[in-house]
């Protein structure tokens, strides 16, 4: 089994627009659709559909809270979540014909001390029948901004393999604690090193320098470039095909739900990028945020290149 952590969970509401956005006027609607959102729980959607059992964890409050769980009973996922007294916020992302995809993200309601304890002693046991453990996103207001590194530290004590994907500080600190897998995207690599990334050699560069922290693979989401990947056997580039693309948002998500699974089936690097990258080709080619046609990724990953760097 897999387990994701999203502590800082949202009801992810997506509005479609018939016709392109105008400030400072009363815009109506096309359709609205609402998910369970927040980064591990779009990883949770794409490992089950990729085919492997997934517990969903994190916190959830209040009534968004509630009905996050079933909206993810909807969707078939198992849930195992902490409930706090604060509301678990909502986020909007705007889909129109002009500017593509614009996101409102809220900030997320304060968690307390008590809360937080909680739930890091409950974590053992809800992560017990899980070999592999993602954890995604940003943490809530009032969280310790070690709670990472704490989570990880726990995870690998007990036989646990984990993927991190975070950024700023809780990258920083998640790092120390020399996860399995980490997945920053080159945005992310530029606020862990006060540095700009100019091209590949740039990427590969910086990417081994995370790599000497202790951590046995970094893999670098390129956007419709692809991803890297680094590992003791090599450096690898994974290119996509070229596409017109529908939404771009939860590529990054996509990608580490394939690496959890292909990690939890005993890929090789080279095969596990393949498999990340034609994954979260295909979630940038359908509407929903976390979601991909499997007819569309059986075509895709006959077309991923993989480039192996010296």
């Amino acid at each position: 089994m897999i387990t994701t952590v999203t502590l800082n969970a949202s009801i992810d509401k997506a509005y479609y627009m018939d016709g392109k956005i105008e400030n400072g006027k009363v815009m109506r609607v096309k359709s609205v659709k609402n998910t369970a959102g927040g980064k591990g729980l779009n990883v949770a959607r794409i490992v089950n559909l990729c085919g492997e059992n997934v517990l969903a964890t994190g916190l959830a409050g209040g009534y968004n809270g509630a009905y996050l769980e079933s909206l993810l009973d909807e969707d078939g996922i198992l849930h195992d979540f902490d409930h706090i007294k604060g509301e678990t916020r909502s986020c909007i992302n705007i889909l129109d014909e002009a500017f593509g995809s614009t996101e409102y993200l809220e900030p997320g309601c304060n968690v307390t001390e008590k809360e937080e304890s909680h739930f890091l002693e409950r974590f053992p046991a809800i992560i017990e029948q899980s070999s592999i453990i993602t954890i995604s996103g940003s943490i809530p207001k009032g969280m310790s901004k070690d709670i990472y590194k704490s989570m990880i530290l726990m995870a690998k004590e007990a036989g646990k393999r984990v993927i991190l994907d975070t950024s700023g500080e809780s990258l920083e600190r998640g790092i120390e604690a020399c996860p399995t897998v980490v997945k920053p995207n080159k945005d992310e690599m530029e606020m862990l090193f006060h540095t700009k990334i100019q091209n590949v050699e740039d990427v590969v560069q910086n990417a081994k320098e995370i790599m000497n922290r202790g951590i046995p693979y970094v893999v670098v989401s390129l956007g419709g470039d692809g991803a890297m990947l680094l590992c003791e056997k090599g450096v690898f580039l994974g290119k996509p095909p070229k596409m017109d693309v529908v939404n771009t948002v939860g590529c990054g998500d996509s990608m580490v739900g394939a690496l959890a699974v292909a990690f939890y089936r005993e890929y090789a690097p080279e095969k596990a990028l393949q498999f990340a990258v034609a994954v979260a080709s295909a979630n940038a080619l359908s509407p929903s945020t976390g979601n991909f046609d499997t007819e569309v990724y059986k075509k895709l990953v006959q077309d991923i290149e993989i480039i192996t760097y010296k």
